[in-house]
């Protein structure tokens, strides 16, 4: 499929993810005083704060910057980020189960072992970074960009993709298994390994060259036996 059929407005056009448009206002500095259930941060910039094992399920963040903060064991589920950014962050175990993520950008995080099942995505930038066994099982995705980052082992289980892109992402042994997609864009992906999964890639969109390099797995699947 031709590059530029992603714009062309064919049949067979890749619709293109809508990305995030974050413009933070003015922000004040998070008074450290630790996040609370439910609780409420308009316009706050947490600047290289420890938010290690603290609670705040069902909080909402809407016009803030997480820039160089620890997440480890951050217990955020049902929180709500809302035209936020987070740049550097790093942690193991966050917990973002059912969390929605709207007109978010997160830029070079360092995380492992993400909760995110059952999460809500929508226009959201991930660009650069390492995730390791980020869990978006059951999760919904809508107009979302992984661009320049390692995904590896991901969980996407269950999940609905629409207008998602892999850009120059290295996808490591990805988990897929009844996957819904529509106009998911596999292409410019650097890296592309399906550990489960590969027979719910229909409305994806691979590169010849991936598609060469994906053919025993689906061999395999349909029950094609490769002999020289």
């Amino acid at each position: 499929m031709a590059r530029n059929s992603r714009s062309g407005g064919g049949k067979d056009a890749v619709a293109a993810a809508r990305r995030p448009e974050v413009r933070l206002p003015p922000l004040v500095p998070y008074d450290g005083e630790g996040l609370e259930p439910d609780g409420d941060y308009d316009g706050v910039r947490f600047e290289g704060t420890d938010l290690t094992d603290e609670s705040g399920p069902g909080a909402r963040f809407m016009d803030c910057a997480l820039e160089g903060c620890a997440l480890d064991r951050t217990e955020l589920v049902r929180a709500r980020f809302i035209d936020s950014v987070l740049t550097g962050v790093r942690g193991v175990g966050t917990d973002l189960a059912g969390a929605s993520l709207r007109d978010v950008e997160v830029v070079d995080a360092r995380l492992g072992g993400v909760q995110l099942h059952g999460a809500v995505l929508e226009r959201v930038h991930v660009r650069g970074g390492k995730i390791d066994y980020l869990n978006l099982r059951t999760a919904r995705l809508t107009d979302v960009v992984f661009e320049g980052c390692v995904l590896s082992e991901p969980d996407f289980g269950d999940a609905q993709l629409v207008r998602v892109e892999f850009r120059d992402c290295v996808l490591k042994r990805a988990d897929f298994t009844s996957a819904r997609m529509e106009s998911v864009d596999l292409r410019t992906a650097s890296e592309l390994d399906i550990a489960r999964g590969v027979e719910r890639l229909a409305g994806a969109v691979i590169s010849p060259v991936q598609l060469m390099e994906l053919a025993p797995a689906f061999a395999e699947q349909i029950g094609v036996r490769v002999e020289a």
